[in-house]
């Protein structure tokens, strides 16, 4: 059995207008210091499959439904 992390991100240079949101609510509500936010999706699968079969299923998972390659990134690692 193994637990697979599958992260799901935008590519640089595409437009992020949550973390956009998320940062401008932080500074009303008083925080300081915050350079950037950026939403990142996490995907937690328990699977029952050893590591190396779990993380190639992952990436299927990637390329068939969870992550658009043309704006987005993403990386599958075991836990």
């Amino acid at each position: 059995m193994a637990v697979i992390e599958i992260r799901v991100e935008l590519k640089k240079g595409v437009a992020d207008p949550e973390g956009k949101n998320t940062r401008k609510t932080l500074e009303a509500l008083g925080f300081e210091g915050i350079a950037d936010v950026k939403s990142v999706k996490v995907f937690e699968v328990d699977m029952d499959l050893p590591a190396d079969e779990a993380v190639k299923a992952g990436e299927e998972m990637c390329r068939k439904l969870l992550a658009n390659p043309v704006i987005q990134n993403y990386s599958v690692t075991v836990r």
